[in-house]
């Protein structure tokens, strides 16, 4: 029976936290389908401090924002994009168009087809977040997008270089300096001066993510991707509270409501934990993010070995799962419910975050029970296709077509089937209607 040494939020306090953004954001998202640009450029003011006549960026500014990077810090952006590139290009060569003749001159097929316009969100409020334009826009960009445009807000006063010039080497076709629900509403919707795009992809914070829930339907969405949520199963072996405590509060810095999960078989590992946190909360720069995420959404969960381990992770169904035990691999093998594992005290869920190569855009709110994060396919539409290359094979594939609409009551499909079998194989079946049809030769 595992026992909670910390707990976090209630489920109530979570959902009165919901009800709020919900409230909010349907207010607001009617606000800019009925007033468009008026009502972006207000919410910008209000909320960013921020007024421009128009929110795109120009040549002159995005190349400003490039001479402001050093000579390193783009080599650092170029060594990061490269290897989500890289892997974005091996999941896509995974994908592969299909044709197979199934039976005798029947053909069947599907193709993966790009999505044509997408938005990215890039968070950039707090800290500018210049990773989340590498693993949108490239990957959009390596799966065929080919109009990929994006939203950061501003960042004290100005557009973020950094987010600028990552926005720029991923490939980026339209760059706009807007943030929060008026960006995502108006990639969504459309206004006077911004094309609506077909799928908004992205992290960001509970207004966001419940922007892009409340859009989904009138244009696609990667996944549910709110406030981040890291969960680290340890053991003794495995892991120290040092590496523990750092690797929490290395995510909860985030902010006020991102939870934070040690789940452990080690008593003294747990306590050791807790009392590492405590210390790194009094040095840590993000400490005043850090400490209100820790107090209201960390945990401590002390369980009796590695298989109630597993079925607690499955039910938490983290978007990050760090593992540092005696032996990840069973994690691996055993875990069914998670947005990305980071096996082992040599990785962790930062160089996932910035430039390992795997994507960062994970889902959270136990949307792993049903989804994995970003990546190429989310840009590819698969859409089948079919042909039938005889007389023979439309008349067998028609019979057996003919019986089961009988079977649904379906008259007009079934005709569909009919007309067919008496075209190609001169078969004399009644018409599915209520009076004879004319006859036809063949």
């Amino acid at each position: 029976m595992a026992i909670w040494l910390k707990r976090g939020a209630t489920a109530e306090t979570r959902a009165s936290a919901d009800r709020t953004v919900r409230e909010t954001v349907e207010r607001t998202l009617a606000d800019i389908e009925a007033r468009g640009d008026a009502a972006v450029r207000e919410l910008s003011n209000r909320f960013d401090k921020w007024d421009r006549e128009s929110y795109v960026l120009t040549a002159a500014e995005k190349q400003e924002c490039l001479d402001q990077m050093s000579g390193q810090d783009l080599k650092d952006i170029e060594f990061a994009q490269r290897q989500i590139r890289n892997f974005a290009r091996i999941q896509r060569a995974s994908m592969q168009d299909v044709e197979v003749e199934t039976l005798p001159g029947v053909v069947l097929g599907h193709r993966h087809i790009p999505i044509q316009n997408a938005g990215c969100y890039v968070p950039g409020g707090k800290y500018p977040l210049l990773a989340s334009a590498h693993m949108s826009v490239i990957t959009a960009k390596v799966a065929g997008v080919p109009r990929v445009i994006t939203c950061a807000p501003p960042f004290q006063g100005r557009p973020a270089p950094a987010i600028v010039a990552a926005q720029i080497l991923a490939g980026a076709d339209e760059i706009y300096a807007l943030g929060g629900i008026q960006a995502v509403g108006a990639m969504a919707i459309g206004t006077q001066t911004i094309d609506r795009v077909d799928i908004l992809v992205g992290p960001g914070n509970a207004f966001v993510a419940e922007a892009k829930r409340q859009l989904y339907g009138r244009v696609g969405i990667d996944l549910f991707a709110g406030p981040t949520e890291t969960l680290v199963i340890a053991d003794d072996v495995g892991c120290d509270g040092e590496l523990a405590a750092t690797d929490l509060l290395g995510q909860a810095e985030h902010g006020p409501d991102s939870p934070a999960v040690l789940l452990t078989t080690s008593r003294a590992l747990a306590e050791d934990t807790m009392r590492e946190i405590e210390r790194l909360l009094m040095i840590l720069p993000t400490a005043e993010y850090a400490r209100k995420a820790w107090e209201a959404y960390g945990e401590v969960i002390l369980a009796e070995d590695d298989a109630e381990m597993v079925r607690i992770a499955d039910e938490i169904a983290s978007e990050h799962v760090q593992v540092m035990t005696r032996d990840p691999d069973y994690f691996l093998e055993k875990m069914t419910n998670y947005g990305a594992l980071f096996l082992g005290a040599r990785t962790n869920v930062s160089y996932g975050d910035k430039v390992i190569g795997t994507n960062h855009t994970l889902p959270t709110g136990k949307a792993a029970r049903y989804t994995g994060g970003l990546w190429v396919g989310k840009f590819l539409k698969t859409c089948t296709y079919q042909r039938v290359l005889s007389d023979e094979a439309s008349v067998m594939i028609g019979e057996y077509c003919s019986r089961l609409c009988a079977l649904e009551g379906f008259a007009g499909h079934g005709e569909q089937a009919n007309i067919r079998v008496r075209r190609y194989g001169g078969r004399n079946i009644p018409y599915a209607g209520k009076a004879e049809p004319v006859e036809t030769s063949a």
